[in-house]
């Protein structure tokens, strides 16, 4: 009796986790970016990568055995780190970028544990913070965006794995804007755009 209970018990599980990446799933993750930023118009721009923090929740939606829309809702911290010298005294700066980032992935199962996402991702720039310093001193400021300047909506693509053990996903995306942060196109802001890579755990809990 206790053999076939076990073989039963074995059996629903197998077919369970077989028919699991067919289904509807809500789930929450968390996770670290590594972003950096190039200039938008191909002009020196220095600029090292900084890690910040991705935190948020997707939906599964099947389409089929092997397609299916993922879209995602994530807290995502941006930024870069520079340095550079100002008559003739050095200095370093750290720029945190806050973002709430939407992406919409078309998600291809490319096996029962393995699925490709590629899409695009909308973004709403939440906050900066600036962090300047140097020999003599150091200045923290957080932005208002009472400007025109700063774009504060961005278009960008996005794509990756997703590693499927469930109920446990491990995720690694790539990212890079489409459209320059200046929104009128002047230079009274510097004109970039965001690249990141991220890497996230999460739970299906659905």
């Amino acid at each position: 009796m206790k053999k076939s209970i076990l073989v039963f018990a074995a059996m629903f599980a197998i077919a369970y986790n077989g028919t699991a990446q067919n289904r509807f799933h809500l789930g929450v993750k968390a996770g670290a970016n590594l972003s950096k930023v190039y200039d938008a118009q191909g002009e020196v721009f220095n600029a090292d990568s900084k890690i910040g923090f991705a935190v948020g929740g997707f939906m599964s939606i099947p389409l089929g055995a092997v397609l299916g829309i993922q879209p995602e809702v994530l807290f995502s911290q941006k930024g870069f780190k520079s340095t550079g010298k100002i008559l003739g005294n050095s200095y370093t700066l750290t720029r945190t970028t806050n973002y709430l980032d939407i992406p919409i992935f078309l998600a291809i199962n490319a096996s029962k544990y393995v699925s490709v996402l590629a899409g695009p991702q909308f973004s709403y720039l939440l906050s900066r913070k600036d962090e300047f310093g140097n020999n003599l001193t150091s200045v923290e400021q957080v932005q208002a965006f009472k400007n025109d300047d700063i774009r504060k909506n961005m278009l960008g693509v996005a794509g990756g794995l997703d590693i499927n053990v469930h109920p446990i996903v491990i995720g690694a995306r790539v990212g890079w804007d489409l459209m320059k942060n200046n929104g009128d196109g002047t230079k009274t802001t510097p004109r970039y755009k965001n690249v990141w890579a991220q890497v996230s755990v999460g739970f299906r809990i659905f």
